[in-house]
């Protein structure tokens, strides 16, 4: 039949050619779409470029960062423990990360990284630090002491039996930092009674809340050390 429809034929309302006043009403212009999607191609073309021209110049930048630090590495000389380590540091390295990833003495603990936990506490030259806000190449010629070098061999510190004896840790990450805190504490003399102990200790935070267990740990102590270090 003459009427029937046949699918390969053209559609009479898409088949017409554009009409100039549609390109003026779409485009804004008499220009052909074919004009139109040449611009469109043309210019995602060039952003591409851009992009990729960016990311080299991003590589190359951080190429040359990286030869920068190479050159700006410092030696050192640390005694940590009473030991000598001889080191070349990148010298924004901090001492907790030094201790943890280069020596991997690993009892010193990341807590905040900014100072405000004391899970990093260690002593230097005696007195207590932050060794996350402490920058390693400053301590050339100063005496260093982590939890790990507390204990005489197969000997207990006196603090860290007296934590043991009285359970002044639950989880155990804070211990580390509170131990060596407490050392410190006796030794300044600031140990003299609860109060005193535990405004000095502040610093310290036991998230588990053994604060009543740890006062009594370095009350115990504080007789048998006799407000020395070791």
């Amino acid at each position: 039949m003459s009427d029937e429809f046949d699918p390969t034929a053209p559609d009479p309302q898409t088949s017409h050619q554009s009409d100039p006043l549609d390109e003026l009403l779409i485009f804004g212009s008499l220009e052909t779409r074919r004009r139109f999607l040449k611009k469109v191609a043309a210019t995602s073309a060039a952003i591409t470029l851009g992009h990729r021209l960016i990311g080299l110049s991003n590589i190359q930048a951080a190429n040359v960062t990286t030869a920068n630090n190479s050159n700006t590495m410092v030696d050192v000389q640390l005694k940590i423990n009473g030991a000598v380590h001889k080191l070349r540091l990148d010298p924004r390295t901090s001492l907790l990360d030094l201790l943890r990833e280069n020596l991997q003495l690993t009892g010193s603990k990341k807590g905040c990284d900014h100072g405000q936990c004391g899970a990093c506490t260690v002593l230097l030259n005696g007195r207590r630090v932050n060794s996350c806000l402490t920058l390693a190449v400053t301590l050339e010629g100063d005496e260093i002491t982590t939890i790990e070098g507390l204990a005489k061999r197969d000997q207990l510190h006196p603090m860290q039996a007296a934590f043991v004896e009285h359970d002044g840790f639950q989880c155990g990450y804070c211990t580390p930092g509170q131990i060596c805190s407490a050392v410190a504490c006796v030794q300044e003399g600031h140990a003299k009674d609860d109060a005193q102990i535990r405004e000095w200790m502040s610093g310290n935070l036991c998230r588990c809340g053994a604060y009543p267990n740890i006062v009594d740990a370095i009350k115990q102590a504080r007789g048998q050390m006799g407000g020395a270090l070791s």
